[in-house]
């Protein structure tokens, strides 16, 4: 998971987030396979069919997704940060956050896997732009220019918050796999990440202006493709369709 978290650290600095995150879907492909093959997790043909939703509904999810603008300078990425309407988003997050950890983690985690899939998706609202922010901040900390007093205290903030975000995420993770199947919880994470993260990608960078009718359309296409991948893979979990059943029923009648 650490390779993992350095690779996305790179992938959000050298693309849009919106463009980085549904490439997602291959994970949930690789760990449903891998789940079945080492842990021995029965993954059937509703499940495989929920795999492949996935990787398509991403796909046109990266075809038509915003073009995030391009942020190439420190001051630029304070100005960001500093809008309104992202203060507000992450105020609310944080006290959701709050919630869910204090009150709803201890009484209903293990009883129902959302609160942990709630948890780790509403962080990710913090680790994108915390990982975006490192690398604009890090060029004028480790620059060959004079340091700023306010960078080096941008990507100290911005360095404690990845760090931090990603320690929560690592321990609820964890928590999850405890009690509920890794196919479940891999795609369920994967669209409630998916969608908090272009959400919050969205209200940061302003992409929602660069978006037309078609794209806007497409990408909600995209989306119900995903979801609709996740509730196969879910129901798999319960229910097997195999071609032998059929078979067996023609032979008894």
């Amino acid at each position: 998971m650490i390779v993992g978290q350095i690779g996305n650290f790179l992938a959000y600095n050298a693309a849009p987030a919106v463009i980085v995150t549904p490439l997602g879907a291959l994970g949930v492909l690789f760990g449903a396979v891998l789940a079945s093959w080492i842990l021995e997790e029965h993954l059937s043909i509703l499940g495989k069919l929920g795999c492949v939703l996935c990787c398509c509904g991403s796909v046109v999810l990266i075809i038509h997704a915003p073009k995030a603008e391009a942020v190439t300078s420190r001051l630029e990425l304070e100005e960001r940060l500093s809008d309104p309407v992202f203060v507000i988003y992450a105020l609310l997050v944080v006290l959701l956050l709050i919630v869910l950890i204090v009150w709803m983690a201890p009484a209903h985690g293990t009883s129902n896997i959302m609160v942990y899939v709630t948890i780790c998706s509403l962080l990710g609202s913090f680790t994108v732009p915390s990982s975006k922010g490192l690398g604009l901040a890090a060029q004028d900390v480790f620059g060959e220019g004079p340091w700023s007093s306010r960078a080096v205290a941008l990507f100290l903030g911005l360095l404690g918050t990845l760090a931090v975000s990603i320690l929560i995420q690592f321990y609820f993770i964890n928590k999850a796999l405890e009690s509920f199947s890794s196919n479940m919880f891999e795609a369920v994470y994967y669209v409630t990440f998916t969608c908090t993260v272009i959400f919050a990608s969205a209200l940061l960078f302003k992409e929602w202006t660069a978006l037309t009718l078609t794209d806007s359309l497409a990408m909600l296409c995209g989306l119900t493709t995903v979801c609709v991948g996740v509730v196969l893979l879910r129901i798999s979990q319960e229910a097997s369709l195999t071609w032998k059943q059929k078979g067996l029923r023609e032979k008894t009648d």
